[in-house]
């Protein structure tokens, strides 16, 4: 196996076209795991530990509403550092392993696997997240819906890395919530993430570990979306009502079709994510509701 190290992301890049076979690592929370059992044998590595471009992030759009996370900025830092802009990822970046695996994790790399039980994947798909792809070609940036294809597949060109994320940054309500076995250190069985956006009227909702990909629950979204609106309820919050979470909750379920595994079965993830559903939808609207109050 061939190790490549390269300083700059132009030269990570070359690297890349030259050897489309070579895997990226940064973290290596995931590829150290699948080397370790032998579940993976590449033909090279392709480190990114070395390259400053990576390792920050930045403000970005017209007027700083956007933040542009470097692809191995570690969960710890988005944690630390963007928790008031990014509540939601925070929220997700929290829940990702122990304190060990969150200091090497990265945004990156868990889009980069495409798991579809990434914990990060359905908050970047609620707070509509673009991910940033660059190549010697050049530069691109791919909708978070349209970049995962299937199990562990993403929307990435053989030559390309993936060199950042763009996240909508807000002071709007997120909440991230998921199922595992244990609080940390654990795959989750399934997860559940929604973001409030009342600039546009709308909210964004995503599911996790309960189908091929990550996915966004559009229905629920544009059930709830149209429920606010038509009530006034942008301007004027108030509680809502039961039913209305319960359809949210029953929505976001049909949303998904999970399987049965080791880890729980298809009847179980569909309850817990309508259970998930109505109690992160609560407190996002309760936090809401206090805001505009």
């Amino acid at each position: 196996m061939d190790f490549l190290r390269p300083d700059t992301l132009a030269e990570a890049l070359a690297l890349k076209a030259q050897r489309p076979d070579a895997v990226p690592i940064a973290g290596g929370t995931d590829v150290m795991v699948e080397l370790n059992f032998d579940h993976r044998r590449p033909a090279a590595l392709l480190d990114l530990t070395r390259i400053a471009e990576l390792r920050s992030w930045d403000a970005d759009g017209d007027n700083g509403d956007t933040v542009r996370i470097g692809a191995c900025v570690p969960y710890t830092r988005i944690i630390e550092e963007l928790g008031e802009r990014l509540p939601g990822l925070a929220m997700a970046s929290r829940t990702v392993g122990s304190p060990q695996i969150r200091n090497r994790g990265t945004v990156g790399g868990n889009l980069g696997a495409a798991s579809p039980a990434g914990d990060t994947h359905p908050v970047l798909l609620a707070a509509d997240a673009t991910v940033e792809a660059a190549s010697t070609r050049g530069t691109r940036l791919i909708p978070a819906t349209d970049f995962y294809l299937g199990v562990k597949r993403n929307a990435l060109e053989p030559d390309e890395l993936i060199t950042a994320v763009h996240v909508p940054a807000t002071r709007a309500p997120q909440q991230f919530s998921k199922v595992g076995t244990r609080n940390a250190m654990v795959i989750a069985v399934c997860s559940f993430a929604v973001a409030l956006h009342p600039a546009q009227n709308r909210v964004g909702a995503a599911v996790g570990s309960a189908a091929p990909t990550p996915r966004r629950a559009s229905a629920a979204e544009e059930f709830l979306s149209a429920e606010l609106t038509s009530t006034n309820q942008w301007e004027s919050p108030k509680p809502l009502l039961d039913s209305v979470k319960r359809r949210f909750g029953d929505l976001v379920a049909e949303a998904a079709s999970p399987i049965d595994d080791v880890r729980g079965s298809a009847a179980y993830r569909k309850h817990a994510l309508s259970v998930l559903a109505r109690r992160t939808l609560g407190w996002a609207w309760q936090d809401y509701s206090g805001k505009v109050a």
